[in-house]
Order: C-alpha cells, then sequence, then structure tokens
C-alpha cells in the first residue's frame, strides 16, 4: 500500500530555465543506473525476501520507496529546467524569475530551440516534461534490473547500483553551475552512499553469506590464477592467501604446460578426494539449511501476504 505526500523529501529547486542539462538529468530518471531502475530492482528483490528474511523485506521496500521519492525529485527538477517550454507556462511573464532569464520573445525562443536542439522529444512527444527514458531518448527497460532470487547475490548488484548511482551524480554535477542543482544533486549522491552502507550491513548479517547461493567452491580448481597475458604482475589478487578463506593462490606461470599436464584439469592429485568429500558433505549440509530457512517462513493452510 503507497501513500502519496506531494511535498517532496528535499526541496528541489533550480535558478533558471536550462533544457541541455534536463536532457542530462534524464539519465537519472529513465536510465540504467538511474532511480527507476534503483526502485524496481529492490521492489522485485523485495518479495523473495518477504518469508526468510522479513527484515531485510522491510529494508528493501523501504529504499525502494525512497527511490520512487528521488525519481520524484529528479522528475521535478527536469520540469522546473524546461521552463517556457512546457504549455502551461506560456505565460511566463507572470514570473519575475522566468523574466530574469526570459527578457523578451527572443530570449524565450532562444530557450525552446535550446530544447529541441537538446531532445527534441521535449516539445514534440512531452510536451515540456520528463519521460522515461535516458538522455539518448532510448526508453527505460525492465533488463536493467537485477534480481536473483538469492537475497546474498541481490545485495551485492544492489552495492554495485549504487556505486554507479553515485558515479553519475558526480558526472553530472560537472555539467551545471546552479547552485540550488548542485544541492539538490549532492543530495541525492550521499543517499546513494546511506542506501551503499546499509545494503553491505544488511549482507553482513546473513551468515554465512559466501560463496553466493548454496553450493560450496569446487577445491580442485579454488586456488589457481593461470598468467594468461604477457607480462607477469603479482598482487593480493593471486599471491598470499584467498581472503577469508584459509587457503593460498597457487600461481600457473606456464597455463598451457599445465592443461596438458593435468589432462585438461582432469587429473587431479589424490588428497583432492578427501577435500571433494568435505565439500559433498557441505553442500548437503547448506542445502538442507537453507531449504529449511524458507520451510519455516511459509505459514501453513491457506497463504496469505499480510495479517491485519
Amino acid at each position: 500500500m503507497f501513500h502519496h505526500v506531494k511535498d517532496l523529501q528535499f526541496n528541489a529547486r533550480v535558478s533558471r530555465p536550462d533544457p541541455r542539462f534536463a536532457n542530462l538529468l534524464l539519465e537519472q530518471f529513465g536510465g540504467e543506473n538511474g532511480e527507476l531502475a534503483a526502485a524496481m530492482q529492490y521492489f522485485t528483490q523485495a518479495f523473495g525476501a518477504k518469508n526468510p528474511h522479513p527484515d531485510k523485506y522491510d529494508m528493501l521496500m523501504d529504499i525502494a520507496t525512497e527511490e520512487f521519492s528521488h525519481l520524484e525529485i529528479v522528475g521535478a527538477t527536469i520540469q522546473m529546467l524546461l521552463k517556457g517550454v512546457n504549455g502551461e507556462l506560456k505565460d511566463a511573464a507572470d514570473q519575475s524569475e522566468i523574466m530574469q532569464v526570459m527578457d523578451g520573445k527572443a530570449v524565450k525562443e532562444s530557450i525552446i530551440h535550446a530544447a529541441l536542439s537538446a531532445n527534441p522529444q521535449f516539445p514534440i512527444i512531452t510536451g515540456g516534461g520528463p519521460t522515461p527514458r535516458n538522455s539518448q531518448g532510448i526508453p527505460w527497460c525492465a533488463s536493467y534490473i537485477n534480481s536473483n532470487g538469492d537475497l546474498t547475490v541481490d545485495l551485492r548488484s544492489n552495492l554495485a547500483s549504487e556505486s554507479r548511482a553515485k558515479l553519475v551524480y558526480e558526472h553530472l554535477m560537472k555539467f551545471t553551475d546552479d547552485p540550488y542543482i548542485h544541492e539538490t544533486l549532492s543530495f541525492l549522491m550521499t543517499r546513494e552512499v546511506t542506501h551503499y552502507k546499509m545494503f553491505e550491513a544488511a549482507l553482513e548479517s546473513i551468515q554465512p553469506n559466501f560463496p553466493p547461493a548454496v553450493l560450496a567452491a569446487d577445491p580442485r580448481y579454488l586456488q589457481q590464477v593461470y598468467n594468461l597475458s604477457d607480462g607477469t604482475v603479482r598482487g593480493p589478487w593471486n599471491e598470499g592467501e584467498i581472503k577469508g578463506m584459509g587457503k593460498p593462490y597457487i600461481y600457473i606461470e606456464n597455463p598451457i604446460a599445465y592443461v596438458k599436464e593435468t589432462e585438461g584439469l582432469t587429473k587431479q592429485p589424490k588428497e583432492m578426494d578427501k577435500a571433494l568429500a568435505e565439500k559433498d558433505k557441505l553442500d548437503k549440509e547448506m542445502s538442507k539449511v537453507k531449504s529449511e530457512e524458507v520451510k519455516k517462513a511459509d505459514p501453513k493452510g491457506v497463504a496469505q501476504w499480510s495479517t491485519y
């Protein structure tokens, strides 16, 4: 159940019309890293979390709803940046703020021309308002959403989503000198950081959460890192201990010789038999744990989503 409050979460303001920046800002309205994509991603992920992780369901719904609020802020800002283009504001001469930047017919026509050159859809299709498309006019697409049905996987996707969204806001700030818009973008960018830390904490609270999903890594192929390009660069990603796993990396300097020697990785030392048996045992244990977790969360009898 949603209840819309007409006041914005953040009081978005603009100093003057700027159709070109309005077009850039569409990236955060209907783009792949924008607010609509984030809202739909977390909203979709929440359904699968409802029974096994009701606390994470609450968090995902809260953040999804806030992302819809941010979508409203971005849309309102785009609308204000198109003042003088929208048909409802043809008598813009009555507004002193508009008069400052639209002093006369020639200036007003230049604003409309700027809108046409920035995005012809503004005056022709949308009548001077935002639409769920990105800055290139490409319609929003559900393929922007990552929802895999495993909460630890989804939370990792969300960390990446929040990181990308923050970066886009940083880039957008470079293309406007309007101090009011900078305030709005700074607010939106900062909330991405807050959500990142919330998702990070939620992921940490699910134990075990690595490796993602249920099955353990196959010990026969886990530790090898292959030198598959010219030059040898060593670092914590291919030497020393694999972080948190208590196993060392095994650096394969000559992958071709190694593959031939092991007959395509099928010839393994005998000590791997014990490791494989331990993996199979762990797989069964984790499968049972995950299955029981979901079963316990499902009520018996008639299923209902809410209890009133």
